[in-house]
Protein backbone atom coordinates (compact mmCIF):
# COMPACT_ATOMS: atom_id res chain seq x y z
CA UNK A 1 0.00 0.00 0.00
CA UNK A 2 1.50 3.55 -0.64
CA UNK A 3 0.14 6.35 0.70
CA UNK A 4 1.75 9.92 0.77
CA UNK A 5 1.66 13.98 1.64
CA UNK A 6 0.68 16.56 -1.02
CA UNK A 7 2.23 20.36 -0.95
CA UNK A 8 4.95 22.67 -1.11
CA UNK A 9 8.26 22.64 0.31
CA UNK A 10 7.88 19.05 2.33
CA UNK A 11 11.60 18.56 2.99
CA UNK A 12 11.02 19.52 6.55
CA UNK A 13 8.03 16.95 7.29
CA UNK A 14 7.98 14.00 9.72
CA UNK A 15 5.07 13.05 8.14
CA UNK A 16 6.68 9.73 6.78
CA UNK A 17 8.43 9.00 9.86
CA UNK A 18 5.25 9.28 11.72
CA UNK A 19 3.34 7.01 9.41
CA UNK A 20 6.11 3.95 8.47
CA UNK A 21 5.84 3.72 12.55
CA UNK A 22 2.27 3.52 12.26
CA UNK A 23 2.52 1.10 9.48
CA UNK A 24 4.89 -0.82 11.67
CA UNK A 25 2.95 -0.62 15.25
CA UNK A 26 -0.01 -2.42 12.82
CA UNK A 27 1.47 -4.43 11.32
CA UNK A 28 0.81 -3.04 7.66
CA UNK A 29 3.41 -3.04 4.43
CA UNK A 30 2.90 -0.42 3.81
CA UNK A 31 5.11 3.29 2.14
CA UNK A 32 4.80 7.03 2.53
CA UNK A 33 5.72 9.17 -0.29
CA UNK A 34 6.25 13.02 0.27
CA UNK A 35 4.85 14.55 -3.04
CA UNK A 36 5.99 18.39 -3.81
CA UNK A 37 4.04 19.64 -6.69
CA UNK A 38 3.48 23.58 -8.00
CA UNK A 39 0.07 24.94 -7.75
CA UNK A 40 -0.19 25.02 -12.04
CA UNK A 41 0.49 20.98 -11.88
CA UNK A 42 -1.63 20.27 -9.06
CA UNK A 43 -4.58 19.10 -10.93
CA UNK A 44 -2.86 17.03 -13.33
CA UNK A 45 -0.96 14.96 -10.26
CA UNK A 46 -4.66 14.62 -8.47
CA UNK A 47 -5.79 12.77 -11.48
CA UNK A 48 -2.85 10.26 -11.83
CA UNK A 49 -2.43 9.71 -8.29
CA UNK A 50 -4.71 6.99 -7.96
CA UNK A 51 -2.88 4.87 -10.22
CA UNK A 52 -0.08 4.67 -7.73
CA UNK A 53 -1.20 5.43 -4.01
CA UNK A 54 -4.35 4.82 -1.72
CA UNK A 55 -4.27 7.71 -0.60
CA UNK A 56 -2.54 11.20 0.57
CA UNK A 57 -2.41 13.45 3.24
CA UNK A 58 -2.91 17.13 2.20
CA UNK A 59 -0.82 20.27 3.32
CA UNK A 60 -0.10 23.87 2.78
CA UNK A 61 -0.66 25.56 0.38
CA UNK A 62 -3.66 23.13 -1.05
CA UNK A 63 -5.92 22.22 2.02
CA UNK A 64 -8.71 24.21 0.04
CA UNK A 65 -7.35 24.05 -3.39
CA UNK A 66 -8.12 20.60 -3.67
CA UNK A 67 -11.69 20.39 -3.02
CA UNK A 68 -13.03 21.09 -6.25
CA UNK A 69 -11.55 18.36 -7.62
CA UNK A 70 -13.05 15.64 -5.37
CA UNK A 71 -16.20 13.48 -5.56
CA UNK A 72 -17.40 13.44 -1.97
CA UNK A 73 -16.63 16.08 0.68
CA UNK A 74 -17.23 14.54 4.63
CA UNK A 75 -19.49 16.45 6.54
CA UNK A 76 -16.72 17.60 8.70
CA UNK A 77 -14.43 18.95 5.72
CA UNK A 78 -17.31 20.85 4.34
CA UNK A 79 -17.85 22.90 7.94
CA UNK A 80 -14.10 23.33 7.87
CA UNK A 81 -13.97 24.25 4.72
CA UNK A 82 -10.92 22.30 4.04
CA UNK A 83 -9.32 19.03 3.37
CA UNK A 84 -6.27 17.63 4.76
CA UNK A 85 -6.84 13.97 3.70
CA UNK A 86 -7.91 12.23 0.28
CA UNK A 87 -8.52 8.56 0.33
CA UNK A 88 -9.49 6.74 -3.49
CA UNK A 89 -11.75 4.94 -3.75
CA UNK A 90 -13.79 2.84 -6.10
CA UNK A 91 -12.71 5.53 -9.00
CA UNK A 92 -13.84 8.61 -6.61
CA UNK A 93 -11.64 10.78 -4.68
CA UNK A 94 -13.11 11.55 -1.44
CA UNK A 95 -12.13 14.21 1.24
CA UNK A 96 -11.86 14.40 5.12
CA UNK A 97 -10.21 16.24 7.43
CA UNK A 98 -8.68 15.08 10.32
CA UNK A 99 -6.56 18.27 11.56
CA UNK A 100 -10.11 18.76 13.70
CA UNK A 101 -9.36 15.59 15.54
CA UNK A 102 -5.71 16.36 16.34
CA UNK A 103 -6.26 19.44 17.47
CA UNK A 104 -8.60 18.08 19.84
CA UNK A 105 -6.50 15.36 21.17
CA UNK A 106 -3.34 17.96 21.26
CA UNK A 107 -5.55 19.57 23.63
CA UNK A 108 -6.55 17.07 25.87
CA UNK A 109 -3.23 15.29 26.11
CA UNK A 110 -1.95 19.12 27.03
CA UNK A 111 -4.93 18.99 29.68
CA UNK A 112 -5.84 22.34 28.00
CA UNK A 113 -9.74 23.04 28.72
CA UNK A 114 -11.39 25.22 26.18
CA UNK A 115 -15.23 25.46 27.72
CA UNK A 116 -16.03 28.99 27.98
CA UNK A 117 -12.64 30.17 27.51
CA UNK A 118 -11.66 33.17 25.72
CA UNK A 119 -9.16 32.54 22.77
CA UNK A 120 -7.37 34.02 19.98
CA UNK A 121 -6.65 32.79 16.92
CA UNK A 122 -3.40 34.25 14.90
CA UNK A 123 -4.11 33.79 11.40
CA UNK A 124 -6.70 32.72 8.89
CA UNK A 125 -5.67 29.78 6.69
CA UNK A 126 -6.71 26.17 6.35
CA UNK A 127 -5.47 25.06 9.75
CA UNK A 128 -6.97 28.11 11.43
CA UNK A 129 -10.50 26.73 9.96
CA UNK A 130 -10.33 23.31 11.65
CA UNK A 131 -9.09 25.08 14.81
CA UNK A 132 -12.10 27.92 14.81
CA UNK A 133 -14.65 24.79 14.29
CA UNK A 134 -13.16 23.17 17.09
CA UNK A 135 -13.77 25.72 19.30
CA UNK A 136 -16.85 26.84 17.83
CA UNK A 137 -18.33 22.84 18.76
CA UNK A 138 -16.63 22.76 22.24
CA UNK A 139 -18.35 25.83 23.76
CA UNK A 140 -16.03 28.58 23.87
CA UNK A 141 -16.96 32.30 25.36
CA UNK A 142 -15.49 34.19 22.57
CA UNK A 143 -13.16 33.66 19.25
CA UNK A 144 -10.94 35.91 17.99
CA UNK A 145 -9.48 35.81 14.98
CA UNK A 146 -5.66 37.89 14.17
CA UNK A 147 -5.03 38.97 10.75
CA UNK A 148 -2.72 41.43 8.97
CA UNK A 149 -5.73 41.94 6.93
CA UNK A 150 -8.82 41.71 8.93
CA UNK A 151 -11.56 41.98 6.25
CA UNK A 152 -10.12 39.72 4.07
CA UNK A 153 -9.74 37.15 6.91
CA UNK A 154 -13.79 37.65 7.59
CA UNK A 155 -14.07 37.15 3.98
CA UNK A 156 -12.31 33.46 4.02
CA UNK A 157 -14.75 32.65 6.41
CA UNK A 158 -18.06 34.10 4.94
CA UNK A 159 -18.92 30.29 4.01
CA UNK A 160 -18.67 29.73 8.13
CA UNK A 161 -22.10 28.84 9.78
CA UNK A 162 -20.82 30.33 12.78
CA UNK A 163 -19.17 33.38 11.22
CA UNK A 164 -21.54 35.92 13.95
CA UNK A 165 -19.81 34.30 16.50
CA UNK A 166 -16.07 35.41 15.20
CA UNK A 167 -14.29 38.43 16.28
CA UNK A 168 -11.51 39.55 13.58
CA UNK A 169 -9.02 42.21 14.34
CA UNK A 170 -5.77 43.36 13.05
CA UNK A 171 -2.30 42.88 14.97
CA UNK A 172 -2.32 46.64 16.05
CA UNK A 173 -5.81 46.08 17.90
CA UNK A 174 -4.61 43.08 19.35
CA UNK A 175 -1.96 44.27 20.62
CA UNK A 176 -4.44 46.84 22.70
CA UNK A 177 -6.35 44.31 24.50
CA UNK A 178 -5.74 42.88 27.91
CA UNK A 179 -5.19 39.14 29.07
CA UNK A 180 -6.90 36.10 27.08
CA UNK A 181 -7.60 32.44 28.51
CA UNK A 182 -5.68 30.82 25.17
CA UNK A 183 -3.45 31.74 22.24
CA UNK A 184 -3.09 29.63 19.30
CA UNK A 185 -0.69 30.05 16.66
CA UNK A 186 -1.69 28.60 13.28
CA UNK A 187 0.94 30.62 10.91
CA UNK A 188 4.10 29.81 9.61
CA UNK A 189 6.04 32.34 11.24
CA UNK A 190 8.66 30.59 13.72
CA UNK A 191 8.87 27.71 11.57
CA UNK A 192 12.29 25.90 10.54
CA UNK A 193 14.41 27.72 8.88
CA UNK A 194 12.71 30.81 9.83
CA UNK A 195 13.44 30.31 13.85
CA UNK A 196 14.34 33.52 15.28
CA UNK A 197 10.61 35.31 14.87
CA UNK A 198 7.49 35.27 16.54
CA UNK A 199 3.96 36.59 15.26
CA UNK A 200 3.39 38.60 18.39
CA UNK A 201 5.83 39.99 20.91
CA UNK A 202 6.55 38.08 24.23
CA UNK A 203 4.97 40.79 26.11
CA UNK A 204 1.09 40.00 24.35
CA UNK A 205 2.30 36.46 24.90
CA UNK A 206 2.68 36.37 28.56
CA UNK A 207 -0.87 37.80 28.48
CA UNK A 208 -2.65 34.36 28.18
CA UNK A 209 -2.98 31.60 30.38
CA UNK A 210 -1.90 28.96 27.63
CA UNK A 211 -0.08 28.86 24.49
CA UNK A 212 -0.15 26.45 21.32
CA UNK A 213 1.74 26.60 18.38
CA UNK A 214 1.07 24.69 15.55
CA UNK A 215 3.98 24.50 14.57
CA UNK A 216 6.61 21.39 15.52
CA UNK A 217 9.93 22.29 13.58
CA UNK A 218 11.35 23.57 15.76
CA UNK A 219 9.79 21.99 18.64
CA UNK A 220 10.18 25.19 20.83
CA UNK A 221 9.21 28.23 18.66
CA UNK A 222 10.67 31.65 19.96
CA UNK A 223 6.68 32.38 20.21
CA UNK A 224 6.71 28.89 22.70
CA UNK A 225 9.87 30.44 24.39
CA UNK A 226 8.26 33.16 25.13
CA UNK A 227 5.13 31.66 26.97
CA UNK A 228 7.40 29.30 28.64
CA UNK A 229 9.94 31.94 30.22
CA UNK A 230 5.80 33.68 31.23
CA UNK A 231 5.52 30.82 32.91
CA UNK A 232 2.41 30.18 30.54
CA UNK A 233 1.42 26.35 29.82
CA UNK A 234 2.66 26.10 26.23
CA UNK A 235 2.69 23.26 23.73
CA UNK A 236 4.07 22.68 19.61
CA UNK A 237 1.56 20.91 17.41
CA UNK A 238 3.69 17.95 17.13
CA UNK A 239 1.34 15.71 18.99
CA UNK A 240 -1.58 16.91 17.02
CA UNK A 241 0.51 15.79 13.61
CA UNK A 242 0.98 12.15 14.98
CA UNK A 243 -2.99 12.21 15.80
CA UNK A 244 -4.31 13.50 12.68
CA UNK A 245 -2.10 10.96 10.81
CA UNK A 246 -3.29 8.21 12.69
CA UNK A 247 -7.32 9.27 11.92
CA UNK A 248 -5.98 9.35 8.17
CA UNK A 249 -4.56 6.13 8.08
CA UNK A 250 -7.66 4.77 10.26
CA UNK A 251 -9.76 6.69 6.66
CA UNK A 252 -7.69 4.37 4.40
CA UNK A 253 -7.65 1.15 5.99
CA UNK A 254 -10.93 1.11 7.35
CA UNK A 255 -10.33 0.50 10.90
CA UNK A 256 -9.53 1.67 14.42
CA UNK A 257 -6.49 2.34 16.08
CA UNK A 258 -5.38 2.03 19.61
CA UNK A 259 -5.41 5.92 21.07
CA UNK A 260 -2.40 5.24 22.46
CA UNK A 261 -0.19 4.40 19.79
CA UNK A 262 -0.30 8.60 19.49
CA UNK A 263 1.72 8.89 22.90
CA UNK A 264 3.85 5.82 22.30
CA UNK A 265 5.13 7.37 18.79
CA UNK A 266 5.26 10.86 20.25
CA UNK A 267 7.84 9.61 22.87
CA UNK A 268 9.82 7.11 20.46
CA UNK A 269 10.33 10.32 18.09
CA UNK A 270 11.73 12.55 21.20
CA UNK A 271 14.15 10.39 22.04
CA UNK A 272 15.57 9.86 19.07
Amino acid sequence: MKFGLLGEKLGHSLSPQIHNLIFRKIGIEGEYDLLEVEKQNLEDMLEHLPEKYGGVNVTIPYKIAVMKNLAFISPEAKAIGAVNTIYFVNGEKRGYNTDYFGFGQLLEHNAIAVENKDVVILGSGGAARAVVQYFVDNCVNSITIASRNPQEACNKFSDFKALPKLNFLNYERLFERGDGDLLVNTTPIGMYPNMEVSPVPKGIVAGYRAVVDLIYNPSETLFMRYAREAGRKNCNGFYMLIAQALAAEEIWLGCKINREIIADIAQKMQEE
